[in-house]
């Protein structure tokens, strides 16, 4: 996060179809002083003593690398809290989460990401742009897209949502509910489209 396709171009919220450990060696330790002649007859009388291996301290063992462990959660709500969101947003998860903002930051969090998967089916259909950027700036495709540019975001709770959303869209990491859906509008308009109706979330109603 496809985030979304989500025209009339005055009407937010509707997407038209315009375009279509590995052992360690043993290490000896040489002893510091010869032995004296007595020792050496001694020590020849007899099976040679064992040298212990020498060990590396366990802290001068470089780490293993550590991955990060994949994020579960039993709702979409738990797993939008848990996921993190980067310092910086590459530009493709930018568009992507501005999309699911200016369409659905009003609907449900399954809703947004229903958002979301258009976006990115769009991206993946061969019938649209190839990036998340270009399905979103499209030309007539998406009501906010204003000359080209995605307004500006007001920080808060919802753009943070949308991040995570968006994030979990493009992982894959929960069910899509309108799944193969390339296009939406909203409910309360009828552009009579003769495509295959998916599914209704919330306020909008998913076609592929």
């Amino acid at each position: 996060m496809t985030a979304a396709t989500m025209l009339f171009l005055a009407e937010p919220g509707f997407a038209s179809d315009l375009a279509a450990d590995a052992s360690l060696p043993a290490l000896i330790v040489p002893g510091a002083d010869a032995p004296a002649a007595n020792e050496k007859a001694e020590l020849s009388t007899g099976a040679e003593t064992p040298v212990d291996p020498v060990t590396l301290d366990s802290a001068e063992t470089p780490p293993a690398e550590e991955k990060p462990e994949p994020v579960t959660a039993e709702s979409l709500a738990e797993l939008v809290a848990a996921t993190p969101r980067p310092a910086t947003l590459d530009p493709e998860l930018r568009c992507l989460a501005g999309a699911v903002y200016f369409e659905s930051r009003g609907e449900s969090l399954v809703g947004q990401l229903a958002v979301a998967h258009v976006v990115i089916n769009r991206a993946q259909s061969g019938r649209f742009p190839k990036s998340l950027c270009g399905v979103v700036h499209q030309k007539s495709q998406f009501s906010f897209v204003r000359g080209g540019r995605m307004p500006a975001v007001r920080e808060g709770a919802q753009w943070s949502n949308a991040i995570a959303i968006a994030q979990i869209a493009r992982d894959g990491s929960w069910k899509n509910h309108a799944p193969g859906a390339l296009f939406f509008h909203a409910r309360y308009v009828s552009p009579n489209w003769r495509k295959t109706r998916i599914a209704q979330i919330d306020n909008h109603i998913f076609y592929r």
